[in-house]
């Protein structure tokens, strides 16, 4: 009867598991699908300028495709033993992708023409740029309208979807276990409603969810620049159960919050978008807002440091896509700089094409 039992047990969860990597897989066929596609109709509508990409090896690949196999099988694990709802292992915004995925392909006659052309900072007289760092003023990624515009917002997540053949969720999510893990040693004394976790760069509120999921209790905040990243965040957490976080518009270099307010911070793919000297000031502000004893968690692209094997990888990116800080970040010194702000027990953690550096503001 023992074995039964257990036998009972084990297969509805190794046929959710199969269920998930099959999901997971095909969502990662299909991001190379639209790849290949859209590269050989940019060829014939759009040809491209040539730019100074380097072939990628097998072996290169083979590297590839091994650390997203892990990365499954880390999302799987954590799950698992409870870090988050194996539900949310399965959450994707399919009302935006039939809404959306036909206006991204006719967006992308004017990104390879803004790619070709070099036209790094054209915004739509809609748009006001006023008031905005000049580093923020670029077309990331030779998005329309980078990041200011509705139509933007609308189509980020599916096109980060893509670009990462639908491993973007899965490599957010491993900001979690690190962060309830620092925020065990306020449960003890503060109730877990009065826990308050801010998203610095929530942009459309995808963190911020998942977040929610594995904290359902905490107080949640998230601030961003841009307006309509905010609009788009807003109408996403507005959907879920749970009180609806605080956003608010602010430039992350200038936190509008008072000293030691909040006991976590996570900042999820923004530092390899910042000049340097923005980046230290933005670790010094999360740093003074951070409590004594708190957790600060930032999640970016993999850095020469720790994946120098994949270097062609990272050289491509740069060169492919309209990132002109990226180049620098992938040498710039994380750990020194959290350092030199203050933080302490710093760890690095590296899954798929991600780096997480985890840091702890002493008591």
């Amino acid at each position: 009867m023992i074995i039964k039992s257990t036998q009972a047990t084990l297969m509805p969860d190794t046929l959710t598991k199969l269920t998930y990597q099959t999901f997971q897989q095909g969502k990662n066929y299909f991001g190379l699908a639209h790849k290949i596609l859209s590269s050989r109709l940019s060829s014939l509508v759009s040809p491209p300028v040539k730019r100074q990409t380097t072939p990628i090896s097998p072996e290169i690949l083979e590297k590839i495709r091994k650390r997203f196999d892990e990365l499954l099988e880390t999302d799987w694990e954590d799950a698992e033993r409870g870090i988050y709802p194996q539900s949310l292992l399965f959450d994707n915004p399919w009302e935006d992708f039939f809404l959306y995925y036909p206006a991204v392909w006719l967006d992308m006659l004017q990104i390879w023409e803004r790619n070709n052309q070099k036209r790094y900072q054209e915004f739509s007289q809609k748009v006001d740029t006023s008031g905005y760092p000049s580093y923020y003023l670029q077309n990331f990624h030779y998005q329309t309208d980078g990041y200011l515009s509705d139509l933007s917002a609308n189509l980020y997540d599916l096109q980060v979807e893509i670009l990462f053949g639908g491993s973007a969720d899965p490599m957010r999510r491993r900001i979690l276990a690190p962060l309830k893990q620092g925020l065990e040693a306020f449960k003890t004394v503060l109730p877990s409603r009065q826990i308050r976790i801010l998203d610095v760069a929530c942009g459309t509120g995808r963190t911020l969810k998942l977040i929610r999921s594995a904290l359902p209790q905490a107080s949640l905040f998230g601030t961003d620049l841009s307006p309509a990243y905010l609009r788009k965040a807003n109408q996403l957490l507005s959907q879920i159960p749970g009180e609806l976080p605080q956003l608010l518009q602010a430039n992350a270099e200038e936190l509008p919050y008072l000293d030691n307010y909040f006991h976590g911070i996570t900042c999820v793919f923004l530092f390899h978008e910042l000049p340097a000297a923005v980046r230290q000031r933005i670790i010094d502000q999360c740093f003074r807002v951070t409590q004594p004893g708190g957790i600060f968690i930032i999640c970016d692209s993999i850095q020469m440091s720790d994946s120098p094997e994949l270097l062609p990888v990272m050289e491509n990116f740069h060169e492919t896509f309209h990132e002109p800080y990226y180049k620098q970040y992938i040498t710039d010194d994380l750990v020194e700089r959290l350092e030199k702000a203050g933080f302490q027990k710093i760890t690095t953690e590296i899954h798929f094409m991600s780096k997480y550096l985890i840091a702890h503001k002493p008591n």
